[in-house]
């Protein structure tokens, strides 16, 4: 079993700051606000949700400045929360910034 990948568009809503890891990799955790509607057995419905979303490297360096409120799509594959965590959260492999302009 390999599948495991994401695309989730959504909005900026929280952010820590950026740190390292203990091996000296940039990380940031931040959450992810997103709303649409989706099509279930034929009828449409609106659906709503918060992400929690890890990004590291270059994910995390593009993410680290960027204002609350910004529109983002983000790439990535779920994990759980630490070694043995039940929560999941959205590894962020590729980090778009949208503008509706």
């Amino acid at each position: 079993m390999s599948d495991n990948q994401v695309i989730l568009r959504g909005r900026l809503v929280e952010r820590e700051a950026l740190r390292h890891t203990p091996a000296g990799v940039p990380i940031v955790r931040f959450r992810v606000a997103h709303e649409s509607t989706q099509s279930e057995g034929g009828v449409a419905r609106k659906v709503g949700c918060e992400v929690r979303v890890v990004a590291a490297q270059t994910e995390a360096r593009l993410l680290a400045g960027a204002p609350l409120g910004s529109d983002l799509r983000i790439a990535g594959f779920l994990d759980r929360q630490g070694k043995t965590g039940k929560q999941l959260v959205l590894h962020a492999t590729r980090i778009e910034f949208i503008s509706d302009n």
